[in-house]
């Protein structure tokens, strides 16, 4: 790779000096610094805003600012927190990328790479405190002052800044309490694995540091810090045994107490703490590290539980009860064979009465064979019919079914444990929030054969917490957005069967048709053979009252029980005036959004309270904030606080404060972060990234509008150079995939190519770009295609500064496939590139997906590909849109991008259509990125692509020289010698 920067550095260099006062192009050496805003927090309190300004390539910083002006900065800083009190901050600071590439090219193992350091930072003071070589860090979501931190063994310990030295702890010592024995083993010595505990008093500086730890947890109030260690001993005699065990550290005491350990155990993990920290629980595992198969036990401890005994003198002094086993491979509610699983963490519900885990079968002991030699054992994959998932599906899916877990839940008060979940109905998840008597259950187990060519089909349960006892409420529905209301009172889902909400009443066992009659709740512009989705739910108002909808422009309110009729909550004005609302969530993490879990449902929504809403202005792709009158006070009045040709994003509220931030951009000012209060009566920018575009040839962009081949009306975005001269003539490329046109106010940065175009790139060096939307029908993809792009081309051709010479196409994955097809229908374009394009669709319709084992054929029956039946029912549908069957007809010159390890679209597509043009004697290139998928993901190789793509299509449209490669390609040989070639 040592030519290519040695070509980008001359690409830069060839920049004029005079061009001081001038504005310059982009060139390949812009793309790694240029920065974006990412990440940011503000404290509890609102005073304090945190934000991370990261390059694309190379070190990036992080700023912490206070009324309105950064006050802070820390080169490298990432992943900050702030403490509830918002008085700290923590944050970690990342290795500078110079030192992490010196120890790649010393070939530096693992471990031996350098690490990360966690800074602390006192917001009042200023001062830091730095802890290197660190793997994560803790604090109390809700209260405290301590914070944990997992420091790598043998480095130098708490050190404060740069420069200091190192500092010992300063906690007094204080014996273990324990309630059990510790015994202890002569046996062979080793080294004890484990990592050091640093516990940090930010308040005061206090710290303690504990050895040999593996994993760590605290309580959200602060005060209960809970540690496995691989030795419950500090230090092991020589040939000792080091024996593992839990502890629990009390900051309030500064007190530690040894909660067990035992040298039958060989494994503790799993652990966790509630909320007060009063209860705790652990998984432990008699069997090594290295067994082939572990059964583990999981145990319980209240702290707040103590019994009287008596000691001599006949007063009764409070003992703490010890721990007990909550589950085992013996425990009668679990079926025989069972035990608790690993591979799932045990979490308590917020109220402290439950605790969630996992169980599930103990594997059998896998067969050796030591007898025969490794040539001789037999490998084979049996394919049966009956099988509910492929082979390549279930290779794909091994680790995740080896590992899968049943939910279990323990009631903590009587210690009786009811399984949840089991193969029938395997997907069940809570809300440890609300802890519901209820939960709801999900069971595509019947339909797993049929979802290879029709995804989607499932089965929804309720399931008693109490007894395990489950009901199902809907049968083979295509369901989305099936979750619980926050009460725990409906279950309630979009059935796309006949695209109506629709809620089940759990006290009475009653389904509710919300929707029906009140109109369109599914998506409107849907296009695909397949069923359409909704538009979502915007959540539950608090008691469970009322259910909020959303259409394609406004808000309903549903009352569950009928007594109210449904209500356009925002009063048509959305539809009237064809403004997309969404309610704007201003406390993404109180009130759950982007959980990994998507049947925890969102907090309820206080309807005496303002809301907050965005808006897009379909007519001309304007965005904007807009607030809502409390919906509890009468009829909603919508005021519009800012819009304007901009993309919003991101809006965070302090949780105890008034303080508002968001993201703003559009194509020509970069995304910048701006700080507000609810009123948004001023906004001040935090952020000013990317100064240096101003001295850079941008460009323009603007919504265009053409009828398509069969009169239906269509959107695009044109992007126009800097400054263009209507008296020249400009090339034109042509990219789309799918609609664009409500992108119109995206930033769009300068990067090295995934697989598509960089569209700032092309315009800042002389390309008009048109990025046409694409409506379909069923079974013409390809004719579909051609009837959007090929009109709206030449509607521009109208502007006499097009040329109607110079035109390029280009796309990528689904987009790859259509520049295929447009081309062997038009000599329109003098030069094409089709990234990953599907060639053949009778050869790929059967084949599999690599990344995820399915079987092609549900995408060309039900969705993108659109076709709209088997291959069998409507074979000239497949081939007469499939490119390859008219490669004879293609006059345009093609380069192709088809990667040996594409999981989507087989290696093989990009073949067929290389070697077809290759056989007819046709222009064509393809290039090929070993190890790489279907976007490309090694930046080395993204920034080869941009080269190769730009000079392509510079050689065609722009009379650039034709690169060595065009000319001569790349030989093995010059491969193996490694020789890059421009």
């Amino acid at each position: 790779m040592r030519h290519l920067f040695t070509l980008l550095l001359s690409l830069s260099l060839a920049v004029p000096l005079f061009a001081q006062t001038t504005k310059r192009p982009l060139t390949p050496a812009d793309y790694d610094r240029w920065e974006s805003v990412r990440s940011e927090k503000i404290s509890n309190d609102g005073r304090w805003i945190a934000y991370q300004i990261d390059p694309q390539d190379g070190d990036g910083r992080l700023d912490v600012a206070a009324g309105g002006k950064p006050r802070y900065t820390f080169a490298r800083g990432y992943m900050a927190q702030f403490t509830p009190d918002s008085k700290f901050m923590v944050m970690r600071l990342k290795v500078p990328v110079g030192d992490v590439r010196k120890a790649k090219l010393k070939k530096k193992k693992p471990d031996e790479m350098p690490k990360d350091s966690v800074l602390v930072l006192n917001l009042t003071t200023g001062e830091t405190t730095k802890l290197p070589n660190a793997k994560s860090f803790m604090f109390g979501k809700e209260a405290g002052s301590w914070l944990a931190v997992l420091q790598e063994a043998n480095v130098p310990k708490l050190v404060a800044d740069a420069g200091s030295s190192v500092k010992k702890d300063t906690l007094t010592p204080t014996p273990a309490t324990s309630t059990t024995t510790v015994a202890t083993k002569k046996g062979n010595s080793k080294k004890i694995k484990g990592d050091d505990l640093i516990l940090l008093n930010m308040a005061d500086g206090t710290r303690k540091t504990v050895r040999y730890v593996s994993n760590v947890v605290m309580s959200d109030n602060g005060q209960s810090i809970f540690y496995s260690r691989e030795s419950a001993l500090d230090s092991v005699a020589a040939r000792a045994k080091p024996i593992p065990g839990v502890s629990l550290f009390d900051t309030k005491t500064g007190q530690t107490m040894l909660i067990d350990s035992s040298s039958a155990r060989k494994i503790y993990k799993g652990l966790a703490v509630d909320k007060s920290g009063q209860q705790l629980t652990w998984m432990t595992s008699p069997d090594s590290v290295g067994a082939d198969v572990r059964v583990f036990s999981l145990f319980y401890k209240n702290l707040s539980l103590a019994a009287l005994a008596k000691v001599k003198r006949g007063k009764p002094v409070p003992v703490l009860q010890p721990y007990r086993i909550l589950a085992d491979s013996s425990t009668r509610a679990l079926p025989t064979g069972w035990a608790v699983n690993e591979y799932r963490e045990p979490k308590f519900s917020d109220d402290g009465t439950r605790l969630y885990f996992s169980t599930s079968p103990v594997a059998p002991k896998p067969t050796k064979d030591t007898l025969t030699p490794d040539d001789e054992k037999i490998k084979v994959d049996v394919w049966s019919w009956t099988d509910d998932r492929l082979q390549p599906m279930q290779q794909k899916r091994l680790k995740q079914e080896k590992e899968r877990g049943f939910l279990t839940v323990a009631d903590l008060a009587s210690n009786k444990i009811t399984l949840l979940a089991d193969r029938e109905v395997s997907t069940v998840n809570f809300d440890p929030r609300t802890n519901t008597r209820y939960l709801l259950g999900l069971s595509d187990q019947p339909y797993q054969v049929q979802a290879s060519w029709d995804p989607g089909h499932t089965d929804l349960y309720v399931i008693d917490t109490q007894t395990g006892q489950k009901k199902r409420i809907a049968q083979n529905v295509v369901a989305s957005e099936a979750k619980l209301s926050p009460g725990g009172q409906y279950a309630y889902w979009f059935d796309a069967g006949d695209s109506l909400w629709r809620a089940y009443a759990v006290a009475d066992g009653r389904q509710i048709e919300l929707t029906r009659g009140l109109g369109k709740f599914y998506d409107e512009e849907h296009d695909t053979p397949s069923l359409p989705g909704a538009y979502g739910s915007a959540g539950w108002t608090t008691g469970d009252r009322y259910v909020w909808l959303y259409d394609r422009y406004d808000i309903w309110q549903i009352d569950p029980t009928g007594r109210e009729k449904p209500l356009n909550l925002t009063g048509n004005w959305g539809r009237k005036n064809k403004v997309r609302l969404r309610m704007a969530d201003l406390d993404p993490e109180e009130r759950g959004r982007g959980t990994a879990d998507r049947f925890m449902d969102d907090e309820p929504i206080d309807p005496a309270k303002d809301l907050y809403l965005t808006g897009i202005w379909e007519s001309d792709k304007h965005a904007g904030i807009l607030r809502a009158t409390p919906p509890a006070k009468g009829p909603v009045q919508l005021t519009t606080l800012t819009q304007g040709p901009y993309q919003y994003a991101s809006l965070k509220k302090a949780k105890n404060a008034p303080t508002v931030t968001f993201m703003r951009g559009n194509y020509r000012e970069p995304t910048n972060l701006f700080v507000t209060d609810t009123t948004f009566a001023t906004m001040t920018r935090l952020t000013n990234t990317n100064p240096w575009q101003d001295s850079i040839r941008w460009g323009s962009v603007e919504l265009v509008r053409w009828l398509g081949t069969n009169g239906t009306p269509l959107e695009g975005l044109l992007f126009k150079p800097d400054n263009f001269d209507p008296g020249k003539k400009y090339p034109m490329l042509t990219y789309f995939y799918e609609r664009n046109a409500e992108t119109l106010n995206s930033y769009r940065a300068p990067s090295p190519s995934r697989s598509t175009i960089n569209i700032p790139y092309c315009v800042s060096n002389g390309y008009f770009v048109f990025v046409p939307d694409i409506v379909y029908t069923t079974g013409q993809p390809g004719p579909n295609a051609y009837d959007c792009v090929v009109p709206g081309v030449l509607s521009l051709l109208e502007r006499p500064y097009i040329d109607r010479n110079r035109l390029g196409i280009q796309g990528q994955s689904w987009g790859g496939y259509q520049t295929a097809f447009i081309i062997t229908r038009t000599n329109l374009f003098r030069a094409a590139e089709a990234g990953a394009p599907v060639a053949n669709m009778t050869s790929a319709y059967g084949g599999i997906r690599g990344e995820t084992g399915m079987v092609r054929q549900f995408q060309y029956e039900k969705t993108q590909s659109r076709i709209g039946g088997t291959l069998w029912e409507k074979p000239m549908s497949y081939i007469e849109n499939s490119p390859l069957f008219y490669a004879n007809q293609i006059q345009t010159p093609l380069m192709i991008m088809s990667n040996d390890n594409d999981g989507a679209v087989p290696h093989q597509q990009g073949i067929e259509m290389f070697t077809a043009m290759r056989r007819l004697n046709k222009p064509a290139w393809m290039v090929v990125y070993n190890g790489e998928g279907h976007n490309l993901t090694g930046r080395h190789n993204a920034k080869d692509l941009s080269i190769r793509m730009y000079q392509f299509f510079d050689y065609y449209l722009q009379d650039a020289p034709m690169p060595t490669w065009m000319k001569a390609g790349r030989t093995a040989v010059e491969k193996d010698r490694g020789e890059m070639k421009y």
